[in-house]
């Protein structure tokens, strides 16, 4: 039994949620999304009260059930309130800059690196913070890793795209380890 499937989903005024028989929709004041629906799951909806079961007793079905309410329930906080990540990009020379649906970033190679900003997501950049915020939280962490991935903080100067709060395990270095020995 899934402790998460087991959970009613509340649904909150101003949110709508429709079923298909091959996908849900969420709408609410934040945007619209949509999941395809696994044939595995049931979704139904009742006064305001959203519930995901198993269509059948397998193996398979037992185990998207809590995958389904999670994304159910994910769906519905991001149409209310949107997801957001942010990121910080540290070391000397580095920075990042919005240039139309393009987040410009100067990270240490010889050229600027392009990411395309995908549609539904909104980013910010204000003094080497990166803000990313979207509905849909998959979107929001899948484009903040794409995004952190172009250059991960290295372990000996910490340079680099981190995560706000990341905390990076520094090396000793060359020195450190020549005068011990």
């Amino acid at each position: 039994m899934s402790r998460i499937g087991k959970q009613q989903i509340a649904v909150p005024a101003g949110t709508e949620v429709s079923v298909s028989t091959d996908a849900v929709t969420v709408k609410g004041k934040g945007g619209t999304l949509m999941r395809p629906l696994h044939p595995a799951i049931k979704i139904s909806v009742q006064s305001g009260i959203a519930a995901v079961e198993p269509a059948n007793n397998t193996r398979l079905a037992k185990a998207l059930w809590g995958t389904y309410a999670a994304h159910l329930k994910n769906m519905i906080a991001g149409v209310n309130t949107p997801f957001m990540k942010k990121l910080q990009v540290e070391g000397i020379g580095y920075k990042a800059e919005l240039s139309g649906k393009n987040l410009k970033l100067a990270v240490g190679f010889s050229h600027p690196v392009m990411v395309a900003v995908p549609e539904g997501l909104a980013v910010a950049v204000d003094k080497n913070i990166i803000t990313i915020s979207g509905a849909d939280k998959d979107a929001v962490g899948q484009f903040a890793a794409s995004v952190r991935e172009t250059k991960k903080p290295e372990p000996y100067k910490g340079k680099g795209i981190r995560y706000e709060g990341e905390v990076v395990r520094m090396k000793q270095g060359k020195k450190a380890a020549a005068a011990a020995a």
